[in-house]
């Protein structure tokens, strides 16, 4: 089964150590709104990239048509 992108980002905010207050410091939000992003599982490219950065990380976003296999983008 695989993990859906909130789960991704818990999963390495454990393994790197980096807590909830840290993460929404580092990405210029409020501990609050970021807990409320990650319960939707809402977030921009932007946040997602930033988040990536916190973690040391990079992310890669593709489109990939169903049809041919083909990246899109």
């Amino acid at each position: 089964m695989d993990m859906t992108a909130v789960e991704k980002i818990r999963t390495l905010m454990a393994r790197k150590g980096v807590s909830m207050g840290e993460m929404a410091d580092k990405t210029g939000q409020s501990r609050q709104n970021l807990s409320n992003k990650m319960k939707r599982g809402n977030f921009s490219e932007k946040e997602l990239m930033a988040m990536a950065t916190v973690l040391g990380c990079k992310i890669e976003i593709r489109f990939i048509c169903e049809e041919s296999g083909e990246v899109e983008l």
